[in-house]
């Protein structure tokens, strides 16, 4: 997971708040700061972040990923916005940093970068409160968060288990993370399946094997085809498919995926035509791609099918 940093010019100064407020504009992010006890701080979402229900129903929506409603997000008044270099435009990003005191980007890139991701969003809540007391004391104003802020929430989060939540995450992580380690070693020899993870449906698009998914499916021993990078960003990392490609034939597994096109029942015959020698089966595409509280729980997921019998 590579942390970006981005840089306020001097010349557009933003003033700081004393009253913690978050806005996500990354689903799987928004159901880990409820995980981690963050809720009563999160003022604004898309309408993506659909998790954990019914949570979230009461947080106002600002638009999609991708087409987020700025003038909306302003209004929230946030500390914090927690965007993904995948998720959402680079354009709205740097629209966000005219105006927000703090852009948090995320981009994990493997199941273990759910690690530094956790820890992450701990010391974004324990940095931004450590400030404010400081600030305090030093001009005798009281922001320590004693007062109740509009989210009904006081001011500075006070979550005496954030710590062991995360840490919880985190061990739970560790222990798939060693599970599906234990699954590779012992398939050693064996040739490794060639995979086909489709998440859209005309044209077909899949995943490069730099991408999260693809990662989260090595874990298991698989290789996604085509065997393609797609670099940081932009759509080269989700590759379209004619249908004629010759390795279609070589594929093992072909996973359709429940997002962010849902294929359903209707459409395993179609895609039992492109990879004919392939073995097709739906799957939970929140559990694959979904990081944060998910990661584990996907990781578990995918041994699950990987050991199933053709």
């Amino acid at each position: 997971m590579t942390p970006i940093a981005l840089q306020r010019p001097p010349s557009t100064p933003v003033p700081l708040t004393p009253e913690l407020r978050i806005v996500s504009l990354v689903p799987s992010v928004t159901e880990l700061l409820f995980a981690l006890g963050l809720g009563p701080w999160v003022v604004g979402r898309t309408g993506f972040c659909i998790h954990p229900a019914p949570a979230v129903s009461a947080i106002s929506k600002i638009g999609g990923t991708k087409d987020v409603n700025l003038r909306k997000l302003r209004r929230l008044a946030p500390s914090h916005v927690i965007v993904n270099v995948d998720e959402n435009r680079l354009e709205t990003v740097q629209a966000l940093r005219e105006f927000v005191p703090h852009v948090v980007v995320t981009h994990p890139c493997a199941p273990a970068d759910n690690l530094t991701l956790v820890t992450q969003m701990v010391e974004m809540v324990e940095v931004f409160a450590a400030d404010w007391r400081v600030r305090s004391e030093l001009t005798g104003r009281n922001l320590q968060g004693s007062e109740e802020s509009s989210t009904g929430a006081s001011s500075l989060p006070h979550v005496p288990d954030l710590r062991d939540r995360a840490n919880r995450l985190a061990d739970a992580l560790r222990e798939e993370l060693a599970a599906c380690l234990a699954l590779r070693t012992s398939g050693e020899g064996r040739p490794t399946p060639r995979v086909l993870y489709l998440i859209w449906r005309d044209p077909w698009m899949t995943v490069a094997r730099d991408t999260y998914i693809s990662c989260m499916l090595a874990e298991v021993g698989w290789s996604t085809w085509p065997p393609v990078e797609g670099g940081e960003r932009g759509a080269a990392r989700y590759p379209v498919l004619t249908g004629d490609e010759p390795w279609l034939a070589g594929v093992d597994e072909l996973l359709l995926s429940s997002e962010p096109y849902r294929f359903g029942a209707q459409h395993l015959a179609e895609a039992q035509a492109l990879c004919p020698n392939a073995r097709v089966r739906l799957v939970d595409g929140e559990l694959v791609s979904w990081y944060g509280p998910r990661a584990a729980e996907g990781l578990r997921y995918l041994r699950g099918l990987s050991a199933a019998p053709r």
